[in-house]
């Protein structure tokens, strides 16, 4: 299981590449050849890009649920809504998906930001904009969840 460590500001090209900082190509390092799975999240309008690894011990779960339930079959037809394998090539850059960068309306300023084991992909005034909201109650969350 990897934990990824840090916020990045970044640039999305006009085809939707993003140059990963070299702190975050490094710590992706020994699972760059196995691949990665990009996905809108389900809470907040950013991306989340998931290491294949994680991705398949994430279906792993989601093949447990019963098909045959409606709630079940609907919630994983909309989790998956989306969903694409990138690579990230040699240089370093992530191909983000057209219809994802709408989805997510990313403009040009990026915000690569770790979530424990995915890193969650955001247009920064999207970013900054969730980060003030949720301020004034974060201690209340973090006395509630933690």
């Amino acid at each position: 299981m990897i934990n990824f460590i840090g916020t990045y500001d970044c640039k999305a090209d006009a085809k939707g590449r993003v140059m990963l900082p070299v702190a975050l190509k490094n710590q992706m390092s020994p699972i760059l050849t196995k691949g990665f799975v990009i996905k809108r999240s389900v809470f907040q309008p950013c991306l989340e890009l998931y290491p294949m690894e994680e991705w398949n011990i994430l279906m792993e779960k989601m093949n447990k649920k019963n098909r045959f339930k409606k709630k079940n079959n609907d919630f994983i037809r909309r989790f998956s809504a989306g969903v694409k394998v990138v690579e990230i090539d040699s240089t370093g850059r992530l191909l983000i998906p057209k219809n994802l960068v709408a989805i997510a309306a990313i403009s040009k300023e990026v915000v690569l930001s770790s979530a424990i084991n995915i890193v969650e992909i955001w247009d920064k005034d999207s970013y900054e904009k969730v980060l003030d909201e949720t301020a004034e109650d974060f201690a209340a969350l973090a006395e509630e969840v933690m």
